[in-house]
């Protein structure tokens, strides 16, 4: 790097919030299957606790040796149903618990994959995860689960849909908080180094390095500086920042996974906000243009940034993955936040957006009287997005039991504090409890 990208990449940690959001350490636990869900769950831990020992060490060596922040160290592995066998709901708690307690022997923030892909149908494992669900993420601290209800190639499973909407609730009467930690997913991706969503991928290697790079203050500040020029401007200003971003972010994952003795995987270009003021990729749609995030334009001013940061982002590495676009986490947004509490950013706007970006709604708040049925609907809105316009899409819902529109719920953290907002008071009963599967969109067939 020449002495002026240096400078750049050392303003851009100290002024800007630039920071490796993640390094993700992909584990592969197919190999940990055993006759009894007790002995399996010891495999698990050890193999775990084998590969990820020194992760946080090395990671933690890398920040200093470079000065640049990361924000978390992580773990994906196998979707959890995969290898549950004939399982019980309650045998799951095994599996749950060794990966709670391996995460904490190796110290990292989270791990990811106590996850069911469902988009075609239910095998044992799959509906034995499920039902757990409500016990293991309240008895359990880091796990992270996901569940991927539908996908280009396979269509919409209506019945699961119906089955999350009716988990996400029994939840809710366990904990006010605990659904923060399960995304439900059309189209998930293997190499996804964030949480809640990560899993470790069946195709992927054995044990990889995923990193994901997140920079919307560095974005926000390299547009400040083009403000009155032309859109086309802005989107080139954008790109050029991507790719100084993405060439840290696989630094950091090159140098992580060549020290710790496993593949390099991908980096992941979503810009990722926290709930720190200047860190929010609302600020940057407004700098673009936008009074306030919500209102006409947001869509086609996210349209921009994500197109621009992915072309960006491309030409910065050949290891480009995961999700790889702006994430827009009401509660881990502060000009989110602001947006909803004015009355400018709502659902159907939110919904909207998903159409242009990844995810979808996400740590959203809603009112605990909400039907198990209306939850299941918007999960159904946004997998018709992503499995029409074949994209990831997801939901995380957060009811909160006794919490009124307008009220602030903390849930503590990166996850930041969320608004509940108001849910349309009209049934889409009849339609969910329909069940069945909605069939592939007629552009899946491609062969």
């Amino acid at each position: 790097m020449e002495t002026t990208q240096i400078t750049e990449t050392i303003n851009m940690v100290a002024e800007e919030h630039l920071d490796i959001r993640t390094v993700t350490m992909g584990i592969s636990l197919l190999d940990t299957i055993a006759g009894t869900p007790q002995e399996t769950a010891k495999n698990i831990y050890q193999k775990i606790t084998t590969y990820a020992k020194d992760l946080v060490k090395v990671t933690q060596q890398i920040e200093r040796e470079f000065g640049i922040p990361i924000t978390n160290k992580r773990i994906s592995v196998t979707p959890i149903a995969l290898i549950a066998g004939k399982a019980t709901p309650d045998e799951m708690l095994y599996y749950a618990h060794a990966l709670d307690d391996a995460a904490k022997a190796v110290g990292v923030d989270f791990i990811g994959g106590y996850s069911a892909l469902v988009q075609k149908g239910f095998a044992n494992g799959d509906l034995a995860l499920i039902k757990s669900l409500p016990r293991v993420l309240t008895e359990t601290d880091l796990v992270m689960s996901s569940v991927n209800i539908g996908s280009t190639k396979a269509g919409i499973n209506l019945d699961a849909i119906k089955l999350m909407g009716e988990t996400i609730k029994a939840i809710t009467d366990k904990s006010d908080t605990a659904n923060a930690k399960m995304v439900v997913f059309a189209n998930a991706v293997e190499d996804n180094p964030f949480m809640a969503g990560a899993f470790h991928g069946v195709s992927e290697a054995d044990v990889v390095i995923n990193v994901g790079v997140s920079g919307p203050g560095v974005v926000k500040r390299a547009i400040e500086k083009v403000k009155g020029e032309s859109i086309q401007v802005v989107a080139e200003t954008v790109k050029k920042t991507a790719f100084k971003i993405t060439r840290v972010g696989q630094m950091v994952g090159a140098l992580a996974a060549e020290r710790l003795g496993v593949e390099f995987g991908i980096v992941d270009l979503s810009l990722a906000p926290t709930p720190a003021r200047g860190d929010s990729v609302a600020e940057v749609l407004e700098e673009i243009g936008l009074e306030m995030v919500g209102t006409h334009g947001t869509t086609a001013a996210l349209m921009l940034l994500n197109d621009a940061v992915k072309k960006g982002g491309v030409m910065a590495s050949q290891r480009v993955g995961g999700l790889s676009g702006a994430f827009i986490p009401v509660s881990e947004d502060a000009g989110m936040i602001d947006a909803v509490k004015a009355g400018v950013l709502t659902l159907a706007k939110l919904e909207a957006m998903t159409a242009v970006c990844s995810v979808g709604l996400d740590m959203i708040a809603i009112p605990g009287e909400t039907d198990a049925t209306t939850i299941a609907a918007m999960i159904a809105d946004e997998a018709a997005i992503g499995v029409q316009n074949n994209k990831t899409t997801a939901v995380r819902i957060l009811p909160t039991n006794g919490a009124k529109v307008g009220d602030m719920i903390d849930y503590g953290g990166l996850l930041g504090t969320a608004p509940v907002m108001p849910v349309v008071n009209k049934s889409s009963a009849d339609f969910i409890n329909r069940g069945g599967h909605i069939p592939a969109p007629i552009h899946s067939f491609k062969n």
